[in-house]
């Protein structure tokens, strides 16, 4: 090595320290302190504050295998090791002031069509405050709510990545469990169904998701998804949704069981994790006022591969709604 280069490195880095701050990686010990989804800092309340993570333990509309109501612990106890996004160069926490709110309080605890309730109220809440909302689920049912908060003023569009469309009728007495969320909130009129794509769908359900292509959505089957790539399926959807407000919903079952096995209405042949994170990346400059990620259940999982997907997933999105966000202001 040549010994004037070596020279140079030993001056700059044996006891350099601002690496940490340049590259948004604190000197937190990991596996020490009271977890928080991403890492970020823990406030209760809204004040100061431009983006909240939020954490949505509810889980009384699933219909198949229960446990998405422990997925917010599961996201939370994974350790991020630094929030710098190397792809996209984003550091979110430079752009925007963010911290984990904790979760939302259901009163109704045991009571689908009350939860659902109580979640709106607090989703009011957050918008009031001008505080752009990132949540931990929780069952897909939990999108409704979220939705009807967000969309109170106009409707907005929608990147839906999952195996189902979730435009499905009454189950049971009632219409809002986690296979209909998009169709309550298109009737609604918070949701705008030509602003919506749905991407990765799959498996026996087709029939019951007629709703999405009677309203309009455009709806990318996982087999449409691997002939056209990544690149064509993010043109694609940026078209749909144009530069109006849009919301992300990213559901783990969207993701083949062998990267997320965590969840209840698992679906075979689904996105690897590294086409998810590049999707997502390629929404980068879309006008996002919100997201999701929903649907992990922890116990089916004895890696924890499906909750450090989830969290990863997440914090890609965070990526994007600090731009955003940090582009409105």
């Amino acid at each position: 090595m040549d010994a004037t280069k070596l020279a140079e490195l030993r001056e700059k880095y044996s006891n350099e320290k601002a690496l940490e701050s340049e590259n948004q990686i604190d000197n937190r010990v990991p596996y020490a302190g009271v977890p928080t989804l991403l890492d970020m800092p823990h406030q209760s309340e809204f004040e100061g504050i431009d983006i909240a993570l939020i954490g949505v333990p509810f889980d009384l509309g699933v219909y198949n295998r229960a446990g998405a109501r422990l997925g917010p612990k599961a996201i939370r106890n994974v350790s991020m090791f630094g929030s710098f996004n190397h792809h996209n160069n984003i550091s979110p926490s430079a752009l925007c002031r963010i911290a984990d709110v904790g979760d939302v309080p259901v009163d109704h605890r045991y009571n689908l069509d009350e939860g659902i309730r109580d979640i709106e109220k607090y989703y009011h809440k957050v918008l009031e405050k001008g505080v752009v909302p990132l949540t931990a689920g929780g069952d897909h049912s939990i999108t409704y709510p979220i939705l009807k908060a967000v969309g109170r003023d106009a409707p907005v569009g929608l990147v839906h990545v999952d195996a189902h469309c979730d435009t499905d009728g009454w189950m049971a007495n009632s219409k809002f469990y986690h296979g209909a969320p998009f169709r309550n909130a298109v009737l609604d009129g918070v949701l705008d169904p030509e602003r919506t794509i749905q991407i990765g769908i799959r498996g026996p359900s087709e029939p019951v998701w007629k709703f999405s292509y009677e309203s309009g959505m455009t709806v990318i089957h996982i087999e449409d998804f691997v002939e056209l790539g990544v690149k064509e399926v993010i043109q694609k959807t940026c078209e749909v949704v144009g530069d109006g407000p849009t919301y992300i919903s990213f559901d783990v079952d969207g993701l083949d069981p062998a990267y997320a096995p965590g969840t209840g209405t698992p679906e075979t042949g689904g996105l690897t994790t590294r086409e998810a994170q590049a999707l997502i990346r390629g929404l980068r400059g879309l006008n996002l006022v919100g997201g999701d990620v929903v649907e992990v259940a922890p116990q089916y999982d004895p890696t924890t591969n499906t909750a450090r997907a989830a969290a990863q997933m997440m914090f890609e999105i965070l990526c994007l709604l600090a731009e955003a966000a940090a582009d409105r202001r």
